[in-house]
């Protein structure tokens, strides 16, 4: 009797299209997450800024770094994460591919690569420091310019 990690799978099986939809939502939510990050970092520095602005202590603005850095950590993570599932998704179609897909293969999804790496990468990526160090510049200028 065979153990299911052993069976091969047909490559028409419903269930492999399952689970390549599964993973691509799991890609998309990663993405969608990211974009939340940003969208709330910009919502919660703007919102220090004015506060700040408006009780004339220029010396808080420096407050609104810390959503700016917690966002960007947050935003590395949901990145590497992205990156990881991709990897996943792309070694699945690859064993599709190369018809070696096991039925193991359907029932858990493995993060590839190494997170600690995939982190690092995240931190190169434009959409990571582009954004968060735009954001930081903004505060900067504000803080210097704007507020006194």
């Amino acid at each position: 009797m065979n153990r299911p990690n052993e069976r091969s799978v047909d490559n028409d099986s419903a269930s492999i299209q399952v689970h390549l939809t599964i993973m691509q939502n799991v890609i998309q939510r990663m993405a969608a997450n990211s974009a939340s990050a940003k969208t709330w970092c910009v919502t919660l520095v703007s919102a220090v800024l004015v506060i700040v602005a408006d009780k004339g202590k220029p010396q808080y603005a420096w407050i609104a770094m810390l959503p700016t850095i917690v966002f960007a950590a947050l935003d590395m993570y949901y990145l590497a994460l992205e990156k990881s599932f991709r990897r996943s998704y792309n070694e699945f179609i690859d064993k599709l591919h190369a018809n070696s897909l096991k039925a193991s293969d359907l029932y858990s999804v493995e993060l590839s690569g190494n997170f600690i790496k995939l982190l690092f990468e995240s931190i190169q990526s434009f959409s990571i420091w582009g954004f968060y160090v735009s954001m930081a510049i903004l505060i900067i200028v504000t803080k210097k310019i704007a507020i006194g």
